[in-house]
Parts: C-alpha cells; sequence; structure tokens
C-alpha cells in the first residue's frame, strides 16, 4: 500500500507534470491579466432596484387586483434555493373577465437578481422537481401594447404541465405556464438566451436579471395556449410599463463601465 502512495506521489513530482500545472496557472493568470488591461470587468458589483418589487403599487394595476393574501415563502430553504429575497408571488383578478374564464385569476411570480452568477429556478426545473412532468413546451412571441405609448416584443416560453402520477381525478390536470427574463436591458426568451445575455455583458461593471412568470392554475379549466398568451399579453401590457419605469435599473446609466 505504501509503495503505491509513492508510485502516485512520484508522478505528481514528475518534471513534465510539474511543467504543465505551472504552464496553465501562469497561462490563467496571464489571461485574467490580459481581460483587465483589455477593460473586461471580471467582478460585477451588484445592481440594486429602483425601488423593491414588494412595493409594486396595486393601484396601478387596473383592471387587475391581487386576491389576498400576498404570498410569501416561509421556509427558509426554499428562499435560500431560489437565490434572492427580491420578489413578488401575487394571484392576480382580471376584474373585466366572465367568473368562468379559464384566465381570471392567476399568478403573477416576479424575482430579481441584483447579482447573478447563474440563471436558476426556470419553471421546466422547479415543477417537475416538484412532481410534475412537462407536456408541452414552445417559443412564442408577446406583443405589448402599453399605456403612454410603451410597446416591446417580448420573447417568451410557453409551457404544460401535468400530474407524474396521474388517477382518475388528476388525469385532466393542465398547468399552463408562460415565462421570460429582462436581462442587462433586454428581453430573453429561456434560460439560454439569458445565459448567453449575461456572458456577453463583458466591460458593464454590472449585471442583472428579472424572471416574469404567470401559472395559470387557479381555475377549475385551463386555458388554450391562445388564451394564456391573450392574457399574459393583457396583463403585461399593465405591469411591464410600471416595471421598467419604477423598478427595473435603468440599464444604460447603470452601467458605466469606467
Amino acid at each position: 500500500m505504501m509503495r503505491g502512495l509513492r508510485d502516485n506521489i512520484r508522478i505528481y513530482l514528475q518534471p513534465a507534470f510539474v511543467i504543465c500545472v505551472l504552464v496553465l496557472a501562469a497561462a490563467g493568470a496571464g489571461m485574467s491579466f490580459t481581460m483587465k488591461k483589455l477593460g473586461v470587468v471580471l467582478r460585477k458589483e451588484p445592481l440594486p432596484l429602483k425601488k423593491s418589487l414588494e412595493l409594486l403599487d396595486e393601484g396601478d394595476l387596473s383592471p387587475y387586483r391581487v386576491v389576498p393574501p400576498k404570498r410569501k415563502i416561509e421556509n427558509a430553504e426554499v428562499v435560500q434555493a431560489l437565490g434572492t429575497q427580491d420578489y413578488i408571488q401575487w394571484v392576480l383578478e382580471d376584474t373585466g373577465q366572465d367568473a368562468s374564464s379559464p384566465v381570471k385569476t392567476f399568478l403573477l411570480f416576479i424575482t430579481y437578481y441584483p447579482l447573478p452568477d447563474r440563471v436558476p429556478h426556470v419553471p421546466e426545473e422547479c415543477w417537475t422537481g416538484g412532481g410534475y412532468q412537462r407536456l408541452g413546451s414552445e417559443d412564442v412571441t408577446l406583443n405589448i401594447a402599453g399605456s403612454a405609448g410603451f410597446h416591446a416584443t417580448v420573447p417568451a416560453k410557453y409551457l404544460v404541465f401535468g400530474p407524474k402520477a396521474s388517477n382518475l381525478w388528476q388525469s385532466n390536470v393542465r398547468i399552463p405556464n408562460v415565462y421570460f427574463f429582462k436581462v442587462n436591458g433586454e428581453y430573453a426568451g429561456g434560460r439560454e438566451d439569458a445565459r448567453l445575455a449575461l456572458n456577453k455583458n463583458l466591460f458593464g461593471r454590472h449585471s442583472y436579471f428579472s424572471k416574469v412568470e404567470l401559472v395559470f392554475n387557479t381555475g377549475a379549466v385551463p386555458p388554450t395556449k391562445e388564451e394564456a398568451v391573450a392574457a399574459g399579453q393583457k396583463l403585461l401590457a399593465v405591469v411591464l410599463p410600471i416595471l421598467e419605469k419604477k423598478h427595473w435599473p435603468d440599464w444604460e446609466s447603470g452601467n458605466v463601465s469606467r
């Protein structure tokens, strides 16, 4: 056993191995030095919200109202896994819809990460980790026309989840979900696009992202894709101008690289 240990140690003391390690270390240090000389910011600084998401004014949401109570995550481990304290999880009611409408009420879940180093908690992972299976996935485009001339074209994901172990009373359960990101001043339709947006920000002092998610799981009958997308566009015409003006950072002025 001791002989085998000595042989293993000799391998790591071989000149070729030592030279390899030194070259790699020097290359890493040299690359880091070169990137800094080029102006690449390796360590980002936090970019806070203009105003906490919790302070989003319910009075600005008409024709929607918040169905009490406002949901807070009580489990500390879940909050830690979420990776942020900046979030809202509200059930909204569209007062302009009939009581029987499948988009009468739904969940609005917004999270914000002022110093992101990853893109966690996409619905694809959260729902499947919670005992559901993904039944459908599709890229969609949300065309938003809000107040005061606000316009945005937002790439998004449309997903449908259902129970993994279906039985007679669960077999028809369907949970549509629409989500997207706002990353460093631009919209991204999924986690990979969000990561690309973060990674291309080489020279900025800051990076951030926010996820906006709509979950249609409060009604007896789930909406169709067309109904969910239309409901999302209608809500976002109200919410996005508020987020852009009062909550999300001003990216251009908040990301000066020098």
